[in-house]
């Protein structure tokens, strides 16, 4: 694991999530137990089964200006706020990067879901000449890319992956690959996603995907556990930033991590359910270890997807099992910030690097009677306290709805 001219490391983080309106405060908040979800006191929510959410812990709207508030979509807005964080903790603006060397990767599972659904109501109830200009650029899909690369005057390409819940992890992947292909200097990569709204909890609903666990809000996301009856859904956004290892030591720059290698694949199975033996999601974490020219004996932590779901937690433990083994300690942390959708895998990236950086691994909360499942029994997963480990690798696994499977692997500074 030596740093070579071609090795990528992480400079820069950001985030704003359910626990906190930034990196430390997400991860103080994370590592004391904290919970984010809480459950929905809006009256349209009374006849849906699923009451709960996992609002933003810092509102958006507050630390924007008025002009960008107004302008920017709400999953924009959280995808500015966690870019410049990452923008600013990783010194990039003032190392002197050519703008057109400067790339961002930023995705998002649904995109300005908020603004569409809002406008073709301002449509039905007032009229075509009511609906805002800013319409079309505030819910396109690419809206948060465009607005991190304006932000940050990137002139080396926006890039706008969307693979459902895999999307923020599958930016991180992209920005690996700009680099590797010697495309940009710098890039700014992350997730964004805002969609706290009646529809999509209804669709999800529909699924019973969601769980129904209204009376306690803060135990309702229950990966692995027997009780486990859907996830939780939340809001949020993470960045982080990539350069090359070699520009990032001549400029002095903090390195977090490094970013080893990253593994890509599709189950081919079903359009929503897992391959119930996790094994397209195996086959991406043992690519993503090959690429990162590492063994499974070296990974000592694994971030899971786990999203609380019966089907979805059993196929990950199988998959991490038979691609990792079983000495890997292994947490999930949706169990506090509900699931971001296509911001999940930048997130829990970025509570990947802490864990690295930090060596401690996080506890997955709610997780009082494991799933009887062989590969969930065989799984050390770090529950009720967080622990002190030494380990210099760690996967984060991230899949999304339609088979999409990613794993990226990071390696200690």
């Amino acid at each position: 694991m030596s740093t070579s001219v071609g090795d990528v490391v992480v400079t820069g983080l950001g985030a704003t999530s359910p626990l906190g309106g930034d990196v430390a405060s997400t991860w103080d908040a994370l590592l004391a137990g904290r919970s984010g979800v809480s459950r929905i006191t809006d009256a349209w929510v009374q006849d849906f089964p699923a009451q709960l959410v996992a609002r933003l812990a810092a509102e958006p709207t507050e630390r924007l200006d008025r002009v960008r508030v107004r302008r920017l979509d709400r999953s924009q807005q959280v995808a500015l706020i966690a870019a410049e964080e990452a923008w600013r903790d990783s010194g990039a603006a003032d190392a002197g990067v050519a703008p057109e060397r400067v790339a961002v990767v930023f995705g998002t599972g649904i995109g300005g879901a908020l603004t569409l659904l809002g406008q073709d109501d301002v449509l039905e109830e007032k009229g075509p000449r009511r609906v805002s200009p800013h319409t079309i650029p505030m819910l396109m899909p690419n809206g948060p890319a465009a607005a991190v690369g304006l932000a940050i005057g990137a002139r080396g390409g926006a890039h706008a992956p969307v693979s459902a819940c895999a999307s923020g992890a599958e930016a991180i992947r992209w920005g690996l690959d700009l680099l590797r292909f010697d495309r940009a200097d710098v890039v700014l990569v992350g997730g964004a996603e805002a969609c706290v709204h009646p529809l999509p909890m209804a669709g999800f609903s529909a699924m019973r995907a969601m769980s129904t666990r209204n009376d306690e809000p803060e135990r309702a996301s229950r990966p692995f556990d027997k009780g486990r009856d859907g996830f939780v859904l939340g809001e949020g956004a993470a960045a982080m930033v990539l350069e090359r290892a070699d520009a990032a030591a001549a400029r002095g720059a903090r390195v977090h991590a490094r970013l080893a290698g990253a593994g890509a694949t599709a189950d081919g199975y079903d359009l929503v359910a897992p391959h119930p033996e996790g094994e397209g999601a195996g086959r991406a974490i043992a690519a993503a270890v090959r690429d990162a020219g590492l063994t499974p004996a070296d990974i000592g932590h694994v971030n899971a997807h786990a999203t609380s779901t019966p089907v979805g937690d059993t196929a990950e433990a199988a998959a991490i099992r038979g691609a990792l083994g079983e000495h890997v300690l292994v947490t999930a942390t949706k169990s506090q910030t509900g699931h971001l959708l296509g911001a999940a895998g930048a997130l829990e990236s970025v509570f990947t690097v802490l864990a690295l950086r930090e060596q401690v691994v996080p506890a997955t909360a709610n997780l009082d009677d494991p799933d009887d499942d062989p590969a969930v029994q065989a799984l050390d997963i770090v529950r009720h306290e967080p622990r002190q480990a030494r380990f210099s690798a760690a996967v984060n696994d991230s899949f999304g709805f339609g088979g999409h499977n990613i794993a990226l692997v990071f390696t200690s500074a």
